[in-house]
C-alpha cells in the first residue's frame, strides 16, 4: 500500500472514485506476492501494480465496473484460461485478484497505522454473500479493532487475530464466505553497530531497497554524521543502550560490523533476545566460535545463540566492502522472505 497512498490521498482530496485492487493469492510464476495493490480512478489514474504489467490493463477494467456497479468482484487470471494469452500469463503463473471501491474510512485508518509503523491485519471477505463480499475490518497487533460500522462474526475476527499472530497473509475459509486476510508489517529497519567502510555501502544499498536504516556507533570518529549523511538515524551510544531505545521489533534486521567484543557482545546480548528477524556478526569462523562461547557464558541459550548469522553474509566470493555489503544484504532479504534454513552458517 505504501507505494499507492500519495496517489490515493491525492485522489481523494479531489473527489474522485477509487477502487482498489489487490493480490490474494499467487501459482506458480507471478511477479508480485500475495497483498500487492494497484489503485485506480474512474478518469484513468492508475497506480501501483498486481503483476507487473501482465494483467494491468484486464483489471484496470474490472476496477472500473467495480466503481460503475458499486461492488466488489473477485478475479481470476490464469495459463489455464481462454484469456490467459490476452492479459499477457503466458508465462505459466496465475493469480487471484480482488477488486473494490475503495472504503474511505477504513483506508484512514489503515494508512494511520501504516505511517506510524504499526503491525496489523486488514481482513477483506473476498467470498460470501452479496451484502457481504468487500466488507473489511482492521485487526491492530495489541487487541484494536476497526469494522468502520459494520457487524464482523467473532469467527472472521479470530481468525484475522491468528493470522496476525503467525506473521503473514492467508486466505481463510468460513462458514459464511472466505477471507483475505493482510499482515501488514512496518517498514523493514536495518540496525547496524559500527561505522566501518562496509557500513556505508551496506546502509546504501539498504535504502535502495526501502529499509530505514540506523548507524550506530559511540566513537566520534566512526559513527559521524560526514560519514553518514544519508541514513535515517546516527545514534553515537554503546550498542546495548541504543538497541534499547529503537524498539526492534519482527521487521527489524541487526548488522553487528565492529570486530570488536568489547561493542559488538553487549549489543548482541540485547538483539538475540530480541524479535529481529536477522541477526548477524563479522568475523570468521573461529572467532564466531569465541563470540559463541563468550555470549553463551553471559546466560544466553542455545536457541538464541543459534539465531546468530555468522560469519555474516551468503557466500558470494567477494571481499571489496561493497561486495561484503552485498553478501549481507542478500542473506538479510532472503531471511526476511523465510529463504534461509534456520541454523544454516555461510561458508565464508
Amino acid at each position: 500500500m505504501r507505494d499507492v497512498m500519495p496517489d490515493i490521498d491525492r485522489w481523494l482530496q479531489e473527489g474522485e472514485q477509487i477502487a482498489l485492487a489487490t493480490v490474494v493469492q499467487t501459482w506458480g510464476s507471478s511477479p508480485r506476492a500475495a497483498g500487492a495493490k494497484m489503485a485506480l480512478t474512474l478518469s484513468g489514474g492508475m497506480s501501483g501494480s498486481v503483476s507487473g504489467g501482465c494483467v494491468e490493463g484486464a483489471t484496470f477494467e474490472e476496477g472500473v465496473e467495480a466503481l460503475k456497479l458499486g461492488r466488489a468482484k473477485l478475479v481470476h487470471f490464469g495459463v489455464a484460461d481462454e484469456t490467459a494469452w490476452e492479459v499477457g500469463l503466458a508465462c505459466g503463473g496465475s493469480i487471484d485478484v480482488f477488486v473494490q471501491p475503495l472504503n474511505a474510512t477504513l483506508y484512514a485508518r489503515y494508512r494511520e497505522l501504516l505511517l506510524a509503523e504499526k503491525t496489523f491485519a486488514a481482513a477483506t471477505f473476498i467470498k460470501g454473500s452479496a451484502e457481504q463480499v468487500g466488507q473489511t475490518f482492521i485487526v491492530e497487533d495489541g487487541g484494536g479493532l476497526e469494522t468502520g460500522g459494520q457487524k464482523v462474526t467473532e469467527a472472521a475476527v479470530q481468525a484475522a487475530r491468528t493470522a496476525l499472530t503467525q506473521g503473514h497473509s492467508t486466505r481463510v475459509p468460513l462458514e459464511s464466505g472466505e477471507l483475505f486476510i493482510e499482515v501488514v508489517w512496518p517498514s523493514p529497519t536495518l540496525v547496524v553497530v559500527g561505522g566501518v567502510h562496509t557500513t556505508i555501502a551496506l546502509t546504501t544499498l539498504a535504502k535502495t531497497l526501502g529499509f530505514r536504516t540506523v548507524v550506530i556507533d559511540p566513537r566520534a570518529a566512526f559513527g559521524s554524521e560526514a560519514r553518514f549523511p544519508h541514513v535515517d538515524q546516527l545514534i553515537q551510544e554503546w550498542p546495548d543502550d541504543a538497541l534499547r531505545q529503537i524498539g526492534i521489533n519482527r521487521a527489524t534486521a541487526i548488522a553487528m560490523l565492529t570486530h570488536d567484543p568489547k561493542l559488538d557482545d553487549p549489543g548482541l546480548l540485547v538483539a538475540l533476545r530480541s524479535e529481529a528477524f536477522y541477526v548477524g556478526a563479522l568475523g570468521s569462523k573461529n572467532t564466531q566460535e569465541k563470540r559463541r562461547a563468550r555470549l553463551r557464558a553471559e546466560g544466553l541459550t542455545e536457541e538464541q545463540l543459534n539465531r546468530l548469522r555468522g560469519p555474516i553474509g551468503l557466500d558470494l566470493g567477494g571481499r571489496t566492502p561493497e561486495e561484503v555489503a552485498l553478501a549481507i544484504l542478500a542473506e538479510i532479504v532472503a531471511a526476511r522472505h523465510h529463504h534461509l534454513i534456520p541454523g544454516e552458517r555461510a561458508a565464508r
